[in-house]
């Protein structure tokens, strides 16, 4: 519990001072008030989670990967074998998955980080997948504790490594069940509107899936006020995982763009835990599955690609960063009109 308690307590509210400096910046600046839509306040978001203005630019920025594996496999929520997990993370390592190319295109480290999958060795595993949700708790108290110091331990190293920016990523067969029954159980919303098609599953598996979540939720009664408590009874490593690398990145007050409904998912968690980790969100893109809406609704966060994108890995948080990156350096390089010699209006 160290870990955890050490980035707790760095974890604050924004610098009011910095995100008033970045607003009244952006009122000076050679363009018409707000056209930039969205990016406008982004800069003053970052801004306070920095504590300056202009904060750093978000470079160079370091995706990480977190793999894990579902008991809640074995209910058949999915038609795809538990080993892809594995084979996935085989890929990842040899630079051949698609968050891979979109790194590569955008000079974005690529980390991955096994905490659970079933099968291999890993310094960060805290076991071999996940029990059966669908019949007993996915994890205990105390190993959703040791895979959230995972994640504030990878987000640590990489920002002690020099990354100014992080990134989640996540890969796990049968991922999209947890994610489904986190999203219902912090935000109340039915488990039917929140459940998705996965990898593409059909009418009938959807159903059985969502009667899986209605089932788990409807026995374990998770606590929604206590993160711990849902992650332990319907959550998955991954997910704890990238929900303490959440809580790092807002301890070292360093801004984590979020992938799709995974991310969104353990977002959730990581607010319940610690609520000013908010600040150092950015909701890279909108995930096709209908839970990431949902959750991002309930986080009041605003997506910055919408591009029908559910293939997870961090690849919709790769093709955001571009766009976090640009918000930045508008407060860094965009001249004023009183040093350009331009006239207001």
């Amino acid at each position: 519990m160290e870990l955890l308690s050490a980035a707790l307590d760095r974890i604050g509210p924004p610098d009011a001072e910095a995100v008033a400096a970045a607003d009244a910046l952006q009122l000076r600046l050679t363009k018409p008030p707000g056209a930039l839509g969205a990016l406008e306040p982004l800069a003053s978001k970052l801004a306070g989670l920095a504590g300056v203005c202009p904060p750093p630019l978000p470079e160079p920025a370091a995706v990480a990967i977190f793999a894990g594996d579902h008991g809640v496999h074995a209910q058949g929520v999915t038609p795809w074998p538990q080993e892809v997990t594995g084979q996935m993370v085989g890929n990842f390592l040899a630079g051949g998955a698609v968050v891979n190319a979109f790194a590569r295109q955008a000079g974005v480290s690529v980390t991955v980080i096994d905490v659970g999958v079933a099968t291999g060795d890993s310094d960060y595993k805290v076991r071999t997948g996940t029990r059966d949700f669908a019949v007993e708790p996915a994890l205990t108290r105390a190993e959703v504790v040791a895979a959230l110091e995972v994640g504030i331990a990878v987000a640590r190293n990489l920002v002690e490594d020099g990354a100014k920016a992080l990134l989640t990523g996540d890969m796990g067969i049968a991922n999209t069940t947890p994610a489904a029954a986190l999203i219902a159980a912090f935000t109340g919303v039915p488990a039917e509107e929140v459940t998705g098609r996965g990898t593409g599953i059909d009418d009938r598996t959807l159903a059985h899936k969502t009667w899986v979540i209605e089932g788990a939720l409807a026995m374990h009664r998770p606590d929604s006020a206590d993160g711990i408590d849902v992650l332990a009874k319907v959550g998955g490593l991954e997910h704890a995982a990238i929900a303490g690398f959440i809580l790092g990145g807002a301890a070292a007050r360093v801004p984590v763009i979020l992938d799709g409904v995974i991310a969104a998912s353990a977002a959730l968690a990581a607010v319940a835990i610690a609520p000013d980790s908010i600040h150092a969100m950015v909701a890279g893109h909108r995930s096709a599955e209908p839970g990431a809406t949902i959750a991002l609704k309930h986080l009041g966060l605003s997506p910055l690609v919408d591009l029908g994108l559910r293939l997870g890995e961090g690849t919709g948080a790769v093709l955001a960063h571009g766009l976090v990156a640009s918000a930045v350096r508008v407060l860094h390089e965009v001249a004023t009109f009183d040093s350009a010699g331009v006239s207001e209006k």
